[in-house]
């Protein structure tokens, strides 16, 4: 790795739960390069007999534990929570399972730590099929703006365990571990030069996330403000449609700014701004469902149970680190995680984690108006390679080589 190896002090940790194993060979081939770089934590809360056989394949070079409980509504939040408690390092990867960092993208998120707390670099899909390409213009538009929300983050163990973790009860958990870090005066940066491969969901996953995303926005009241008024005026009349198509074609030249900005042009194809009116469209309806199934259903569906809250606003956890500080201060720092303080606040008790089919509580947490956060000064791009391609378990060695070779692999499972 280019300045030094940072796997001697880096835990990458990877929460995970599957319903299959379509995509075992791709992901086992990365976690094998993984492990020569990082060590590697799966928290993996996949059905029995999916979880042994992840556990025969991976055990020999891969930490892989079950949650350490199943409180939470967010189980992604309860791996990540599980992986820190296992693991030591002081620089902490958390990536969803799909993030494929290479050694450049990894070297350079890791030393972002030394001037920052929690650290975001910017996701791209590889490959990038039509309906990953749409979701890019949602990604392009956030770059052209403040920044892009990934799939993976970089943190300090010190920092977590000074806040004392982040809630487990919330659907939006990247932006809620952002303003959990903020709130405890902690550093926030997304370069939007760190490009991170990402391997692009399933149509049919595409469209079922669709007003669960949407419902993202419900945590920050102006971007909703944004897109509510899209639908109607496309349907008011002469002059609202026109108003609609002005602000339709100035997506697309907004897209295009977040294109080129940092070097973004080099791994964004061109298509991608011209999509960012079908994702505006997209959004604005899904916003109206998502705002639906928050006032009549209580929330959105999420893993077999109805989220209400998407993320909690940063007053109130600016006011949960104040109790954070004030019970560690008189010698309770067992009572002072993050998560327990905002449900005792909230008089309510925890959810299941994974999916059971129970119903939650209605949370009526206030959100936060306004979340934006300037990226850093552009610098240069960082181009993404296909250094992770599907084989099969018993041929990742090859890859392995390959890997280190720069060479794609191709292996036909």
């Amino acid at each position: 790795m280019t300045g030094g190896d940072p796997g001697a002090d880096v835990d990458y940790i990877l929460p995970l739960r599957w319903d299959d194993d379509y995509e075992l060979n791709d992901l086992t081939a990365y976690l094998l390069w993984l492990s020569q770089h990082a060590r590697v934590i799966v928290v993996d809360g996949s059905p029995p007999k999916l979880y042994e056989r992840h556990h025969a394949v991976w055990d020999p070079w891969v930490t892989h534990l079950p949650p350490d409980t199943s409180r939470g509504l967010n189980g992604k939040v309860v791996g990540v929570q599980t992986g820190l408690r296992h693991g030591s390092a002081e620089r902490v990867i958390i990536a969803d399972d799909d993030v494929r960092y290479d050694e450049e993208s990894l070297h350079r998120v890791v030393k972002e730590l030394q001037a920052a707390d929690l650290v975001g670099p910017q996701n791209v899909f590889d490959p990038m099929p039509w309906h990953a390409s749409w979701d890019t213009a949602r990604s392009l538009l956030n770059r052209a703006c403040f920044g892009d929300y990934p799939g993976t983050f970089a943190i300090r163990r010190s920092t977590y365990d000074r806040m004392g973790g982040y809630s487990s009860e919330v659907l939006f958990e990247n932006l809620e571990l952002m303003r959990t870090v903020r709130a405890n005066g902690g550093t926030v940066r997304r370069p939007l030069d760190i490009f991170v491969a990402r391997r692009p969901p399933t149509a049919r996953r595409f469209f079922a996330q669709r007003v669960r995303q949407a419902y993202d926005d419900c945590a920050q009241p102006w971007r909703l403000a944004m897109f509510l008024p899209v639908l109607p005026a496309a349907v008011s009349g002469v002059r609202g449609q026109r108003l609609v198509l002005v602000a339709l074609i100035s997506s697309i030249a907004l897209a295009e700014r977040g294109r080129r900005r940092a070097g973004g042009a080099a791994v964004f194809p061109a298509r991608t701004s011209l999509l960012a009116p079908v994702w505006v469209l997209e959004r604005s309806v899904c916003s109206w469902l998502a705002l639906g199934q928050r006032v009549f259903l209580g929330g959105v569906s999420y893993a077999g149970t109805r989220v209400r809250v998407p993320a909690h606003s940063h007053r109130r956890l600016v006011s949960t680190a104040a109790t954070n500080r004030s019970l560690v201060a008189t010698g309770r720092p067992e009572t002072a995680q993050v998560g327990a303080i905002a449900e005792r606040l909230e008089g309510r008790s925890a959810a299941p984690a994974q999916s059971d089919g129970r119903a939650t509580r209605v949370d009526d947490t206030t959100v936060e108006t306004n979340d934006g956060e300037l990226s850093t000064q552009d610098q240069r791009a960082v181009r993404v390679g296909r250094d992770h391609s599907r084989v099969g378990v018993t041929r990742v060695h090859r890859l392995i080589h390959r890997h280190h070779r720069g060479v794609p692999s191709s292996v036909q499972d």
